[in-house]
């Protein structure tokens, strides 16, 4: 089983690193190293039939935006995307996540915590697919949930492709629909369990869902509900 990876990465000597680390692994990496080829080779590998299941995007590349990138890649596909950056504050990495990545590392990069992190990933994704792969649609009160290829449809027809982790927040606030989701519980769902009071991933991914969503003032399907998280409302 080959697991493709398309790795967007500039600086050379890190690039050869990470590739020599998984030259005899069930990862397959395609090098970028300015982030200029990088949609076109995903869309390559659609065509042919082998997609990448995964993204290594540096923040700050010579040729794009690596967060404009993460954008960019989820709005045709359903990659997952780990961001690396040399900025590792809780402001950046939220920038990360909200752009629709599914993890950020901060450099140094650890080539042992990498790793884990892709196979965890992975994992996710890998079982999420098999997982649904039976079921046509969720559906919950005006929207529905296409769970295989993490499409949502609104009440208008129009549809929204979730990042992995924006699919985990829906599934979790679905199935705790009509009560308060507390933040610590969704961010455990997520696969982060070591949430705190500081931590605003989740108001991120569900600021996220509730554009996907098309909520409005005067009608929100993902209420706030004051010192206990979030509901999913009817």
């Amino acid at each position: 089983m080959n697991i493709n990876v398309l790795l967007v990465e500039d600086d050379d000597l890190l690039a050869k690193r990470i590739s020599n680390h998984f030259a005899d692994t069930e990862f397959q990496l395609t090098l970028d190293n300015t982030g200029a080829q990088a949609l076109q080779l995903v869309q390559s590998k659609i065509n042919e039939g082998t997609p990448f299941d995964m993204a290594i995007v540096d923040v700050v590349l010579p040729a794009t935006d690596g967060l404009n990138l993460a954008k960019e890649l989820n709005t045709f596909t359903d990659i997952g995307v780990i961001m690396l950056s040399s900025r590792d504050t809780q402001a950046d990495r939220i920038a990360g996540l909200a752009q629709g990545a599914d993890d950020y590392v901060c450099k140094p990069v650890d080539l042992l915590e990498l790793e884990l992190r892709m196979r965890a990933l992975y994992k996710r994704i890998a079982g999420t697919k098999a997982e649904d792969e039976s079921e046509e649609f969720i559906e919950y009160a005006d929207f529905k949930l296409h769970p295989d290829n993490r499409t949502l449809i609104n009440p208008q027809g129009e549809e929204a492709r979730l990042t992995e982790a924006e699919h985990k927040v829906l599934i979790c606030l679905i199935a705790n629909a009509g009560k308060a989701t507390s933040r610590a519980k969704i961010s455990e769902d997520i696969g982060q369990p070591d949430w705190s009071p500081s931590d605003r991933t989740v108001d991120v991914l569900i600021g996220r869902l509730r554009k996907k969503l098309g909520d409005e003032k005067e009608q929100k399907r993902i209420v706030t509900v004051r010192g206990k998280g979030y509901m999913l409302s009817t």
